[in-house]
């Protein structure tokens, strides 16, 4: 098996697809809005993955947040909120936005399993700060660490509750990124103690199964490489200072703010420690050049791999039958907590 997460082309598997996936073997894929159509067909392209790779718990990913992050949405799906609106609804009731918090997750696993979906990119342990991006900030639990960690603890709940796995997002922190990471690399200068902040989160729910990298470079810790990119922030501050052990996942390599070639923006992350790299754009040369470069995944991070896939919960107390229901009644009990801010 090869310690990557491949994008998909379209809404069914290509012949070029299955044969490079049937030989390569990647640990997972993961699906954008152009693999997405409707019930149906994303349930056949689910189920052509497991059959494809003979893996029932073969992780399936989505990037479905809330708000500007959703792949799958109106009129199929039904839409949901980002993180600030539970933040809003924490300054008035903080139990309540982390109950909604909860049932909005679980509602959106529900959603995800019925269509054979099993990991689910959220939530973010980011901590906003005054500079942070847009692209991050639209996103975000909130300034306040143990606030962001209670919500964030919550959702994982909720999908777990759904049938799904969680992946905290983005270690050690995307919070000071100034610039779009999608577009440039950003520099952060603040000193350690200042960045006890960003790790907080991170080091509350270091118990999750996955996580995932920030593509960002931390000038006291390596001025040098970014964090996904680094063993320092890698080994010292994620494996070490965070104390996260679970399987961790690099944001999308194709992303601007890392530079060089897919291969070899694959075997430094590798070689940084993380335990799989994510390419999401299906280009099948730069597949096989990662492909190539990453070897096979080492008996550690299947270990992580396995615990992970196997803290899914059969969606809880819901038949296939009553799914609809219970989505609609998490739904509104969220929107009812969500209407006190």
């Amino acid at each position: 098996m090869k310690p990557v997460i491949f994008g998909l082309s379209g809404p069914a598997l290509t012949g070029d697809e299955q044969a490079f996936f049937r030989e390569s073997d990647p640990c997972g894929f993961i699906l954008f809005r152009r693999n997405v159509e409707t019930r149906a067909q994303l349930l056949a392209l689910t189920d052509s993955l497991r059959a494809l790779t003979g893996r029932e718990d073969v992780p399936i990913l989505i990037d479905q947040e809330g708000g500007r992050v959703a792949r799958m949405g109106p009129p199929e799906w039904p839409a949901f909120p980002a993180g600030p609106a539970f933040d809003a609804l924490y300054e008035v009731a903080p139990m309540s936005a982390i109950e909604a918090a909860r049932v909005n997750a679980q509602a959106l696993a529900l959603m995800l399993a019925e269509v054979g979906i099993n990991v689910d990119c959220m939530p973010l342990l980011d901590v906003a700060q005054p500079d942070t991006t847009e692209a991050i900030a639209c996103r975000l639990y909130g300034r306040e660490p143990m606030r962001v960690a209670a919500m964030g603890r919550a959702s994982l709940e909720g999908l777990r509750r759904g049938g799904v796995v969680g992946v905290v997002k983005h270690l050690p922190g995307y919070g000071r990124a100034a610039v779009d990471p999608h577009h440039l690399l950003p520099m952060v200068s603040a000193d350690a103690a200042a960045l006890e902040t960003d790790l907080a989160p991170f080091i509350a729910l270091n118990d999750a199964p996955m996580g995932m990298t920030s593509h960002i470079v931390f000038n006291t810790w390596d001025a040098e490489r970014p964090a996904t990119l680094s063993p320092m922030i890698v080994g010292d501050i994620i494996r070490g200072r965070i104390g996260f052990d679970g399987l961790l996942m690099t944001d999308d390599i194709d992303m601007k703010a890392l530079s060089g070639t897919a291969g070899e923006k694959a075997a430094g992350a590798i070689a940084a420690g993380c335990d799989i790299v994510l390419d999401c754009w299906a280009r099948m040369d730069e597949m096989v050049d990662i492909a190539a470069r990453v070897g096979d995944m080492p008996d550690v991070s299947r270990d992580r791999l396995n615990r992970a896939m196997a803290t899914i919960a059969a969606p809880h107390g819901v038949s296939t039958g009553d799914r609809a229901a219970e989505m609609a009644e998490l739904i509104a009990k969220r929107d009812a907590l969500l209407a006190l801010a």
